[in-house]
């Protein structure tokens, strides 16, 4: 894994920092924005963020918005529609026609949050374009990051985004032409941070996040935190974390605690009585809704992405993290989760799991089976 030197890297706790940070970004940008986004919904904040874009396309930049064909399946009817009018490029990634036929590539999906200014700022993250609360208004925004990088890092991230945006381009007219691109500034240093971006697709780079996450796992001597709403690890990804334990580090997950979505609630609740046996530390987020995918390894490896710990993230989905090799980046984050998990968790007790309640094993054992059934009949698995 090469790691980028000499950036600087601000963490952005939930939207109500983030989306501050990336509208005063795009309000200052003068060449170019690429922004990517799983969800674009129109909403108060969907349309803030639209506004901003389409001011900066009135005013010259080249503005190029990528949305998922599945999450952002009214885009083009809503929000897209005026941010075309105002001349913004707006693409669809993998448009989602047969909602009720079961396809292999319908899983294949463009899950990735991510945002370039002038390829000289990048935001990457979990936290899509919608408002950061639920309907009601009366929970806390949503448990989840971003971070702002500044420095060469930037120009990697920018070659990713510009890459999928050609890719999408060429799948749409079925020929290949190149988009024009105005000359973009390369980032100096701007700080001592060393970090790397790594992306997930079904080619070249299909295992790259996992095994950054396996290999920090492996090589943990202290403490292991994730944080991770949909957590369904495969095999060997559970087998790290249980030999982890076995050679004394201390491993602690944190869960989404409210029922969002019922299968993936009940599914991730069939592994917490191998976990919690093991004296893995299992915790469940209830303050409000938990989207958060971020890990702290040993005080000093840190990640902060839009990659889950299931089999859609980690095996079809396209997904970007930012893993981080810095002490003060990773305590800043650590601090966070462990007021998170004092205040605003409830750590699972081993009575809870590991009673004789028939019922509620053979529920967990269900949805965890129907879970795999899903990924098995499109044509994936293996060692998930």
């Amino acid at each position: 894994m090469l790691f980028t030197a000499g950036n600087r890297l601000t963490l952005l706790q939930s939207g109500t920092a983030y989306f501050p940070a990336l509208i005063a970004a795009i309000e200052t940008a003068r060449v170019e924005i690429h922004l990517e986004s799983y969800i674009f919904a129109n909403d108060s904040t969907g349309r803030r963020v639209a506004a901003a874009l389409g001011a900066a396309a009135r005013r010259g930049v080249a503005v190029r918005v990528l949305v998922d064909g599945f999450g952002a399946s009214n885009f083009l009817r809503t929000l897209g529609a005026d941010l075309s009018a105002d001349g913004v490029d707006v693409l669809v990634y993998r448009p989602d026609l047969a909602r009720l036929r079961l396809r292999r590539n319908r899983l294949r999906r463009m899950h990735r949050k991510i945002a370039v200014i002038d390829g000289e700022l990048a935001f990457v993250g979990g936290i899509n374009v919608l408002d950061d609360s639920d309907a009601t208004g009366k929970l806390p925004p949503r448990f989840d990051f971003a971070v702002c990088i500044e420095g060469p890092l930037s120009a990697v991230v920018h070659a990713r985004v510009a890459h999928l945006w050609q890719l999408v381009r060429w799948a749409r007219l079925r020929r290949r032409v190149r988009t024009i691109s105005m000359p973009l500034a390369v980032a100096g240093r701007r700080g001592e941070i060393e970090a790397t971006f790594l992306i997930r697709d079904n080619l070249r780079h299909r295992r790259d996040i996992e095994n950054a996450y396996l290999g920090a796992i492996a090589s943990a001597q202290h403490e292991i935190i994730i944080a991770n709403a949909y957590f369904l690890p495969g095999r060997r990804f559970r087998q790290a974390l249980l030999q982890a334990r076995e050679r004394g580090v201390r491993v602690v997950v944190m869960l989404q605690g409210r029922v969002e979505y019922v299968l993936f609630h009940y599914a991730t609740h069939a592994l917490c009585e191998t976990l919690l046996r093991a004296g893995i530390e299992l915790f469940e987020y209830k303050a409000s809704y938990m989207h958060a995918k971020v890990a702290v390894i040993d005080r000093e490896w840190a990640t902060v992405g839009s990659s889950n710990i299931d089999p859609f993230s980690l095996l079809v989905a396209r997904e970007g993290n930012v893993v981080v090799h810095d002490r003060e980046f990773a305590a800043g984050l650590r601090a966070i989760l462990d007021t998170a998990m004092t205040n605003d968790a409830t750590k699972v007790r081993p009575v809870d799991f590991l009673g004789k309640n028939t019922f509620a094993r053979a529920t967990r054992w269900l949805a965890y089976g129907l879970v795999r059934a899903m990924v098995g009949v499109a044509g994936y698995g293996g060692e998930h």
